[in-house]
């Protein structure tokens, strides 16, 4: 099933010029359409990942070492499906289709969850086919999102999505543990509603997402050569750079979650509610954030973001802890995507040909994910090796040091900071797109 209408950012009733309150609602319906797939999904998708760090490391009794290959291998070896899914997605301008083959992947993998049981090799297999879904998907949807928006309007757009997103992040470990206590533990009951809240995900995908089908590009734009030069290109070579380094540096949410466990004592029935602290957060500050980006530079809110990172290492083994420490790290936790997730993307946006757009996302992305896989790898060893406590601050470290490297790959990347023009100022523009 496949929608082939096109999908204008502004429609006839924009006519009137929009005031700086309403400013907002230059959205495309497609954004929130989009952010309404991610929310359905998430809820889906948090619903089993919530608890499966304490069920490998605790239930399972795998070490940091084996946990941080496990995490790493199952994000980073499907990432190279992301260049993949981009470059075909850009080479058949159906970005829509790519996204829900991603989708539907994805809503397969839950109901593997209900053969495997206990076998690590066999939860491991069921989680690359849900990151493979995930790998897919992600660049053609963030794609849209960009061929749906103004550029002026970028960060209000991710943050946006990210917020509808993190709506469903938040609820599904709640929803989760909600069947679980009205079903006495019956885990195969939440991979069963997992699926059929996965599978509600695809069918608004398909009813309310348009395709953005712009005109047949000229021969050759959309070609190995043309990605080749695409990578050439100076801004696009420093982005890749910047999110590789990005993924280096920065440890999996299995592992911080992990850490507060240790470092608190805190009981295995309440680590699915870490990643709901976090998702509030995330959630509340998604939006705010994006239009800041859009205000007065998108590069420095996420050097902004990256820098929360820092503290959030150092108090994970700072200097006082109790539940004060858990709330600081779980509200910094989340700022810190906030400020990143969305707002990285928005970066990128302008300096990718619209041709090449998913492909030059996906490359990005891949850059990232592969860099994390060394990364979680690389903290298991340091954690079996030195300890948590000296792990987390070496991470820190890290962290700051990237903070600096990444102001000086971005500065005076194209458009990457928009001079603080308000938005309203482009109204006429964006009529112009009706």
């Amino acid at each position: 099933m496949y929608l082939s209408t096109i999908d204008h950012p502004h429609t006839g009733d924009d006519a009137a010029k929009p005031s700086r309150r309403n400013a907002l609602f230059l959205l495309s319906g497609n954004v929130f359409a989009l952010g309404a797939v991610s929310l359905v999904t998430d809820i889906s998708s948090e619903m089993m990942t919530a608890v499966l760090p304490v069920y490998l490391v605790v239930g399972l009794h795998l070490s940091p070492a084996v946990y941080g290959v496990v995490d790493g291998t199952y994000t980073g070896a499907t990432a190279l499906l992301r260049l993949v899914g981009g470059y075909i997605a850009d080479l058949t301008r159906r970005r829509k289709f790519i996204a829900g083959l991603g989708y539907g992947l994805s809503a397969v993998a839950k109901l593997g969850m209900l053969a495997v049981g206990s076998a690590v090799g066999a939860i491991g297999a069921v989680i690359a086919i849900d990151r493979t879904g995930k790998g897919l998907r992600t660049a053609p949807r963030d794609a849209l999102i960009t061929l749906s928006t103004p550029p002026q309007l970028y960060g209000r757009a991710f943050g946006v999505h990210r917020t509808m997103d993190t709506i469903g992040a938040f609820a599904g470990p709640l929803v989760a543990l909600g069947i679980l206590a009205a079903t006495a533990q019956a885990y195969d009951a939440v991979f069963v509603v997992s699926f059929c809240i996965a599978a509600f995900g695809v069918l608004v995908l398909v009813l309310f997402v348009r395709d953005h089908r712009d005109a047949q590009s000229p021969k050759g734009t959309v070609s190995p050569s043309a990605l080749g030069g695409l990578i050439r290109t100076a801004p696009v070579r420093r982005l890749v750079l910047a999110a590789c380094l990005a993924g280096m540096v920065t440890i999996g949410d299995g592992f911080v979650y992990l850490l507060l466990q240790h470092r608190e004592h805190l009981s295995v029935s309440w680590f699915p509610l870490l990643a709901v602290g976090t998702n509030l957060s995330y959630l509340l500050l998604a939006t705010p954030l994006g239009l800041l980006a859009d205000k007065i530079g998108r590069l420095k809110v996420v050097l902004g973001g990256y820098t929360a990172l820092v503290l959030v290492y150092l108090l994970l083994f700072g200097p006082f802890g109790g539940t004060a420490l858990v709330l600081a790290v779980l509200a910094l936790y989340g700022l810190f995507y906030a400020a990143t997730d969305g707002v990285l993307m928005a970066l990128a946006g302008p300096v990718l040909p619209e041709s090449l757009r998913t492909t030059g996302i996906a490359l990005i992305q891949t850059g990232q994910a592969l860099s994390y896989l060394v990364s979680s790898v690389l903290f298991g060893l340091a954690w079996t090796v030195w300890g948590p406590a000296s792990a987390s601050r070496i991470a820190a470290i890290l962290v700051a040091v990237a903070v600096l490297v990444l102001g000086l790959l971005l500065r005076g990347i194209p458009a990457a900071d928009t001079g603080g023009s308000d938005p309203s100022d482009h109204a006429e523009t964006i009529e112009e797109q009706a």
